[in-house]
């Protein structure tokens, strides 16, 4: 269970301070799938940051099971987020120099996966291997994002915009394979959208404004990527 109590944050000082986080509490069960919703600038990629041990909090505590981030050192953090954390943003942070193979195998070495080819088969990506970061399209390059998140077999996937630079059956082939995956390994997913749509597919959906939760509820019967529209 991760459990965010009272969690401010603020950037900035004196006529330029700027309070993104105004006092959030929220508590995620594991398993899982947690949807934020909210305008730019109403704190919910701010959010995601802090709940993940990415950025600390200002005020209030965040907390995994027994184990509360606020208080870690940065060592104690970057081992957290090493041993329990996926993370797939919009931008893709491969590394240049490796090819697809071997950037998620980055990822899959640190669960000691050994089978993280099949996950690079499942995003569509078999062909391409072989190839480098530069030599792929920005949905390609997402993929491969994707896949070394996952090939990491986290205990909590955070999600931001994980579809922005994907086409629409792309997308759905993505979204699919994550939520499969999910169900099969249990972890509990955490994402930020600006696609109200995908929210169809969450257990819960939050939706945030000017720093603060304004809503919060729970769908019955979520959508599978190929139920929603686009």
């Amino acid at each position: 269970m991760i459990r965010i109590e009272n969690v401010h944050k603020t950037y900035g000082t004196g006529d330029s301070r700027n309070e993104v986080l105004k006092g959030i509490s929220l508590t995620i069960e594991d398993g899982d799938f947690l949807v934020i919703l909210g305008a730019s600038g109403s704190g919910k990629s701010t959010l995601l940051n802090v709940i993940s041990g990415l950025e600390t909090s200002d005020e209030g505590a965040v907390y995994y099971d027994t184990q509360n981030l606020s208080s870690m050192t940065d060592k104690e953090l970057t081992r957290f987020r090493k041993e329990y954390i996926g993370y797939i943003f919009q931008q893709y942070f491969l590394l240049p120099n490796l090819n697809v193979d071997k950037n998620v195998k980055m990822g899959a070495d640190l669960a000691g996966n050994q089978e993280y080819r099949k996950i690079i088969e499942a995003v569509g990506l078999k062909e391409k291997r072989g190839k480098y970061p530069h030599e792929l399209s920005g949905g390609e390059q997402q993929r491969v994002s994707v896949a070394r998140a996952l090939a990491k077999k986290p205990r909590v996937l955070y999600l931001d915009e994980p579809t922005g630079a994907l086409d629409e059956q792309t997308g759905r082939q993505v979204l699919d394979y994550i939520c499969q995956l999910k169900k099969e390994l249990g972890f509990t997913m955490v994402m930020v959208t600006h696609n109200q749509n995908i929210a169809d597919m969450a257990n819960t959906v939050i939706r945030m404004n000017s720093g603060q939760i304004t809503q919060t509820y729970h769908n019955k019967k979520p959508k599978t990527a190929y139920e929603i529209e686009w």
